[in-house]
């Protein structure tokens, strides 16, 4: 009888998995592991060499940035082309030496320039304080005659301050215009340090 009730339990079991496909397969993860390799033992004088190595070319790599970081990038535009070096004599003009009555008319024209200017800026503040002191007692004989119209004078006139400017926001197209495509050549040059 047992026999009978373990069989019939297992046939019940197995149709309980008959009936779900994916009770059919058990995976289990996939290790992709080997042994561990077993570290060699390195001599500690090999070890020292290495580092004394790394130290080295680190210095020596600090050295030649130091070296380097004096030495300026050369700037194209400003250096002077080497034709122009060699025609350095045939393109330098020899100019006569000034007689002592230029230079002194010289200096004489440059002083008169200097006191002619230094005359108009003194004229234009003596301007501006005859304008200020004429606004100063205009407002001081207002006062005297009404408060009310002078604090009116001393307020700022907003109408000035808020401008309104109305036009395009934005610039209008331009008819039939191919917008370039955005590639360009890089024509600088790379310095290596």
């Amino acid at each position: 009888m047992s026999l009978l009730k373990a069989f019939s339990r297992l046939t019940l079991q197995s149709s309980k998995y008959l009936a779900q496909p994916s009770a059919w397969l058990h995976t289990s993860p996939v290790l992709c592991a080997e042994p561990l390799k077993k570290k060699k033992k390195l001599d500690p004088q090999i070890i020292k060499q290495r580092e004394d190595r790394r130290k080295k070319k680190l210095e020596k790599q600090i050295r030649r940035l130091e070296k380097n970081a004096r030495q300026l990038k050369p700037i194209e535009e400003l250096e002077v082309p080497l034709t122009l070096i060699d025609e350095q004599k045939q393109r330098t003009r020899t100019l006569p030496p000034l007689s002592e009555a230029e230079v002194e008319r010289r200096i004489q024209l440059n002083k008169q320039w200097s006191r002619y200017k230094h005359e108009q800026k003194m004229q234009e503040y003596q301007i501006m304080d005859r304008l200020m002191q004429s606004q100063r007692k205009a407002l001081e004989e207002l006062r005297l005659e009404s408060e009310e119209l002078y604090q009116e004078a001393i307020q700022p006139d907003m109408s000035l301050l808020p401008v309104k400017i109305k036009g395009p926001v934005a610039t209008p197209p331009i008819p039939n215009y191919v917008s370039p495509d955005g590639e360009y050549i890089l024509e600088s040059k790379k310095w290596d340090i």
